[in-house]
């Protein structure tokens, strides 16, 4: 059977897309952009599928901090300054942290927890959640898009090559994943034992 990267995006793109936006975000919405320019996936669609993916994530995120937060938060012992930081910056300026929390490094996935453990009103966060995912979108899609002139033509010299680099780039992200979790819950571990 020929299977090729090309395929694989035009087969599973959008869908790629819009689970990698709800998980991580950045690097899924740039290759989103190269697929964009590449003619495998539509621009306007692209962008809309990241700005979704990036609502109902952080939307989830926000409810997961609501409910659970504070017990969350204080699993996070190594990144306790940061949090605190973020904390304080989310209740001096509240509007301006949803909106940017996708662009600060190390708050993807924590930001929107602490968020809603800050306890921020769900019709304040909504809206602002919104503009912050169309802003997200637009500018790492354009970003993709742009950068496919570059890699575009990389892309097709090498697409053969490039299916068995995809499998072992995904298997090492796999393997450092299932490594980072081990050596976190290892720690936690460690952690309540000592509390203990």
């Amino acid at each position: 059977m020929h299977f090729n990267i090309s395929q694989l995006i035009e087969q599973y793109g959008y869908l790629a897309l819009f689970l990698g936006c709800i998980a991580e975000g950045e690097t899924f919405t740039l290759l989103g952009g190269v697929a964009a320019h590449e003619g495998l996936l539509h621009y306007g669609w692209t962008i809309l599928v990241a700005i979704i993916g990036g609502i109902i994530g952080d939307t989830v995120l926000y409810f997961v901090g609501r409910h659970y937060g504070d017990r969350i938060l204080s699993r996070f012992k190594k990144h306790r300054l940061k949090i605190r930081k973020a904390q304080r910056l989310i209740h001096k300026y509240p509007t301006w942290f949803v909106i940017g929390v996708r662009f600060m490094y190390g708050l993807r996935i924590v930001g929107p927890i602490i968020i809603g453990a800050s306890h921020l009103k769900l019709r304040r966060f909504l809206p602002l959640n919104v503009l912050g995912a169309i802003i997200w979108a637009f500018i790492f899609v354009s970003l993709g898009y742009a950068g496919g002139e570059f890699i575009g033509p990389w892309l097709h010299k090498f697409d053969h090559q490039l299916k068995y680099l995809f499998w072992l780039v995904l298997v090492i992200i796999i393997a450092l994943i299932l490594r980072w979790l081990w050596r976190d819950r290892r720690n936690n571990n460690a952690n309540a034992e000592e509390d203990d």
